[in-house]
């Protein structure tokens, strides 16, 4: 019998307002009936899946699909400087920083969160806070979202903006903070390095 996957970093602090645990699919698309496996053309998994967040890592997915962003949080080995550099010293901390130039389309963003059932899912053996199953997958229930910035503020995580997010994220990767970065490749800006 093999052991469980060891996670590849901490979850996230939790934020105002979680609530229970639960697996997401994100999409601006108000119709989907069923989820089914595919590879997915951001990911280096080549196994055909269903892809899901879960509650405490579902506030990465409050953007346009689109959207680069960088998404940090503080942890148990976040060091001193990098909670003072990043969050002004607060702790436990979270943060999602975009691109100026989609603050309009985060704002104008009408989503739709759906609830998928946990039984068919397993915890991706890479990835923490993501969940995949093999088999295709029907939704329990569909929750529009809006007021995508307000809702990052009513959770309590800072939503920055910035010219370009190639700094901050050059920045985040060389500290001591846990991260994702979701779109990156989607920056209208070149990367520096």
């Amino acid at each position: 019998m093999s052991a469980a996957p060891t996670p590849v970093r901490e979850p996230a602090p939790p934020y105002r307002g979680e609530g229970p645990f639960g697996l997401w699919h994100f999409s601006e698309d108000a119709s989907i009936e069923r989820f089914v496996p595919h590879v997915a053309r951001t990911s280096s998994d080549l196994r055909p899946l269903v892809w899901a967040i879960d509650t405490r890592h579902a506030p990465m997915f409050w953007f346009p699909r689109d959207c680069p962003r960088g998404c940090v949080w503080t942890t148990s080995t976040t060091s001193a400087e990098d909670k003072e550099r990043f969050f002004g010293g607060r702790a436990p901390a979270r943060l999602h920083v975009v691109e100026s130039e989609w603050v309009d389309r985060i704002r104008g963003c009408r989503l739709f969160a759906y609830r998928l059932p946990t039984a068919p899912f397993r915890a991706h053996e890479e990835v923490g806070g993501y969940w995949v199953s093999s088999a295709a997958v029907d939704p329990v229930e569909r929750v529009e979202l809006d007021r995508l910035v307000e809702r990052h503020e009513d959770a309590g995580i800072e939503l920055r903006s910035e010219p370009s997010i190639w700094p901050f994220w050059e920045a985040v990767i060389g500290s001591t903070l846990s991260y994702s970065g979701i779109r990156l490749a989607n920056s209208s800006h070149p990367r520096r390095s």
